[in-house]
């Protein structure tokens, strides 16, 4: 099952989280994890103190992953997936998936292949963001 969050509601919904990783991908079979502070602004996501090894991955692969973990146990995960670019000292995220997720206790695995765990999918609109 998957909860679908609007864009809109990205913004209202990370003032409940911390933190956030900023998942990139370079040349490295592996991602390239940091944690950042997020901003939500006009649609777009804000991401502010990006070191270079994020920026180098962000200009050779746009395709990036915002996580922010749950702040208490049990609670859900915030995963936005997204297009990147890094504007002057930020890097600005255009928002193409979120979902809140979290593991559903003892769910048993479904027979078609659906997500076993407890999930809400944000529907993000097409264009945000840019």
């Amino acid at each position: 099952m998957s909860i679908k969050v609007e864009t809109g509601s990205i913004a209202e919904t990370i003032e409940g989280y911390a933190f956030a990783y900023l998942l990139t991908m370079g040349t490295a079979p592996r991602p390239h994890v940091v944690a950042v502070g997020v901003t939500a602004v006009d649609g777009s996501l804000r991401v502010s103190e990006v070191g270079r090894s994020s920026r180098r991955n962000i200009e050779g692969n746009d395709a990036v992953t915002l996580l922010w973990p749950p702040r208490d146990a049990g609670g859900y995960s915030l995963i936005v997936d997204g297009t990147a670019t890094v504007q002057g000292d930020e890097v600005v995220v255009a928002p193409e998936r979120a979902v809140l997720h979290r593991p559903a206790p003892d769910a048993p695995e479904p027979a078609d292949g659906t997500c076993a765990a407890d999930c809400v999918e944000l529907p993000v609109p097409e264009g945000s963001g840019s």
